[in-house]
């Protein structure tokens, strides 16, 4: 079992469900990033276009204009730099840039040319599962069997991935909790986490301030949702899980780096 990895979000965007707008500027955003560092996060995600529910893709013009400033302001900052995007000119675009990560929500699905810009760059990415796209991947999801399906799909995007020429070991796999997902889904995909772990690959969580949290502890409104936060990551590093994609860093930093003591791992400042 690995260490906990922490993923700090920047949502350069006016419309993401839990921080749209808060960033949108590129010294905002620039700031916030390297006050994650300061809190813990040894990577930072950075995102110029919305991926909530009922969202549609913009240009890939207005998407560089947002994350290139930030990417920029952040290269050689003392973190690893992601690039949230589906888009290969975005994507390509951040790693000359000096990032070294490209998430996925698409899982090489949306653009053609982004696995190729993946291997040639030797970057790391993050395969995500959705249930169809962000504008409709809420409209009534339903699975015979929610983890046997997010599984079988992540094991067939990891084998396209390596037939475009991207090495195993630089894809990580992320089950897409609240990606086309009901409550019970996401409960279900924690509750067998170890099931996707087991296809061999990094896992990727990312649960921080979803809307199934706030359901299940009452309604609560998205920047209370911190307590459910950490108590899905905890379950899920326990379940061996090793990235967790968060908005409140320094609460869930604590927290793994706890919880991983527990668990008998090597961790210190900054793990």
């Amino acid at each position: 079992m690995q260490a906990p990895v922490i993923m700090g979000v920047i949502n350069v965007t006016p419309d993401s469900f839990s921080d749209g707008g808060l960033f949108l500027e590129a010294r905002a955003a620039v700031e916030h990033g390297r006050r994650l560092v300061e809190e813990g996060a040894t990577i930072l995600d950075i995102g110029g276009e919305s991926t909530r529910p009922g969202s549609d893709p913009i240009p890939a013009e207005k998407e560089l204009e947002r994350v290139m400033p930030v990417v920029e302001g952040l290269a050689g900052g003392g973190a690893r730099l992601s690039i949230d995007t589906t888009k290969s000119a975005v994507a390509r675009a951040a790693l000359d840039a000096g990032a070294t990560i490209v998430n996925d929500v698409s899982a090489f699905r949306f653009d053609p040319e982004l696995p190729a810009v993946v291997a040639e760059s030797g970057a790391d990415c993050c395969l995500m599962h959705m249930l169809g796209k962000p504008r409709t991947m809420q409209d009534d999801p339903r699975y015979d069997d929610v983890v046997s399906e997010v599984k079988a799909f992540l094991e067939e995007r990891l084998s396209f991935a390596t037939d475009e020429g991207v090495h195993e070991e630089r894809v990580w796999l992320d089950p897409g909790i609240g990606f086309g997902k009901t409550v019970e889904h996401n409960l279900e995909l924690l509750r067998r986490l170890d099931e996707i772990v087991a296809i061999g690959r990094p896992v990727v969580i990312g649960t921080s301030r979803k809307s199934f949290l706030g359901k299940l502890a009452g309604g609560r409104g998205q920047t209370d949702r911190v307590p459910g936060t950490i108590a899905t990551n905890v379950l899920a590093l326990e379940r061996g899980a090793t990235i967790f994609r968060v908005h409140d860093v320094a609460q869930n930093a604590d927290a793994l780096n706890v919880a991983a003591a527990t668990f008998r791992l090597d961790v210190g400042p900054g793990a």
